[in-house]
């Protein structure tokens, strides 16, 4: 079973950039290290305060958040946020996962993060009795200290309960609609035990979009209750009945995902790429679109995995790869190299490297190659692709910039900036 894993590996050949054509050239690129007096830990997350101030926040898997100036090497790096007490970081796929900041962020200082928790023993969720749960909060900055988390301002939004420890998807982030946004994988284990894919009446393996500054209320009479967030109105499932609570996710976008490991929005189109990390056999790239189904887990990437209702309709992938290199002749790009994870990426829209423009950055954790796509949305294809960059340590994640510059963070703790040579 393949999963996200996150087993530190030695780190070379960085500057060996590689490109390899295929239907036509991308351009090389290369990677520059850029924060490096940072501690080698766990970096799960980079983002750029929405607030003019030039301040990086980066996210760390234990449960800390620091604040680095842009620019800077690091080496004046503040503690912003610390829930190491709460123990989020337990097994290999959990911890704290991100940080998004709300649109008005400069004025009203808030953020949202989500991190993992286990559940007390005996006292497990019922009725599943599930032994972990994903937090989604919402904090605020200290009303005297900017660079100071305020802790105490916690309002959880909602808590997911959550079967296994692994497939947390694990990344929010505010669209260009000012909903957030949160990938949940299908909860773990191997083989989606539970149908969780396919089933809408379960936040897990789905794509959700909520109203951080509105509250929906749900339920009928007595059981009716009011939730700390709002459902947008045009969700596709917002008109499904209630059902006492036991119908259809009015919060889910979109849904059939694996492990929405990280995704991003184009800041030129607002189109949706998602990263679904695969099981044993293939990975996939999504162009997710409102209320549609991506298969898992009656599909992996275009092919089959378990029965599924006849004549039900599935959105392929924009791009797939084959783990091993004698099923590459079968997917829809026999000429893509083989992964075991990948790891989604941006459509680069920065200014410093024009000849990376509207190419989408992707990467899979091991071996640690970052590949490169373009798509013609007009003919719906992909028109090139081929691999940019070859190293050999484990890609946590990408992060953009508040210019559209675009970051790789490796698995030992190190960032470096996509560039060209």
């Amino acid at each position: 079973m393949n999963q996200l894993k996150l087993i530190p590996t030695s780190v070379c050949c960085l500057f060996a950039a590689i490109t390899l054509a295929t239907a036509q050239a991308l351009p090389t690129i290369a990677l520059k290290p850029v924060l490096t007096k940072l501690a080698d830990e766990r970096t799960m997350w980079l983002s750029e305060a929405p607030d003019g101030t030039g301040r990086f926040f980066v996210v760390y898997q234990d449960g800390k958040i620091v604040i680095v100036k842009k620019g800077s090497d690091g080496g004046d790096a503040k503690e912003f946020f610390n829930i190491v007490d709460r123990n989020p970081h337990f097994e290999n796929e959990d911890g704290l996962m991100s940080i998004a900041f709300h649109p008005g962020f400069a004025t009203n200082g808030l953020f949202y993060v989500y991190y993992n928790q286990k559940n007390p023993a005996n006292q497990h969720s019922q009725p599943q009795n599930y032994p972990f749960r994903s937090v989604i909060s919402e904090f605020k900055v200290s009303a005297t200290n900017a660079d100071v988390a305020d802790l105490k301002s916690e309002r959880i939004l909602f808590e997911v309960q959550q079967p296994f420890s692994n497939h947390k998807g694990g990344e929010l982030a505010f669209g260009p609609d000012g909903y957030l946004y949160l990938g949940l994988g299908d909860g773990g284990a191997g083989n989606d035990p539970f149908g969780s894919g396919q089933n809408t009446a379960t936040l897990l393996a789905k794509m959700l979009r909520i109203d951080v500054n509105s509250r929906a209320t749900v339920g009928n009479g007595n059981r009716s209750h009011q939730l700390q967030y709002g459902i947008p109105t045009d969700n596709p499932f917002v008109h499904e009945p209630d059902m006492g609570g036991m119908g259809v996710r009015k919060e889910i976008y979109a849904y059939g995902f694996r492990n929405p490991w990280r995704y991003s929005f184009d800041r030129q189109t607002g189109a949706l790429w998602v990263g679904d990390v695969g099981q044993d056999l293939w990975e996939e790239v999504d162009l997710v679109n409102k209320g549609e189904n991506y298969g898992w887990s009656v599909r992996e990437g275009i092919h089959h995995f378990k029965p599924g209702p006849v004549g039900a309709q599935y959105v392929d992938p924009i791009i797939e790869y084959c783990h091993n290199k004698n099923l590459q002749s079968q997917g829809q790009f026999p000429d893509h190299p083989t992964g075991n994870c990948v790891i989604g990426g941006y459509v680069y829209r920065g200014k410093q490297f024009p000849s990376l423009n509207g190419i989408y950055l992707y990467a899979d954790y091991s071996p640690g190659t970052i590949y490169g796509l373009r798509y013609d949305v007009d003919a719906k294809k992909v028109t090139a692709h081929g691999q940019m960059f070859r190293q050999t340590d484990g890609i946590t994640s990408f992060a953009e910039d508040g210019d559209g510059e675009v970051y790789v963070l490796l698995q030992g703790g190190k960032i470096f900036q996509v560039t060209t040579p």
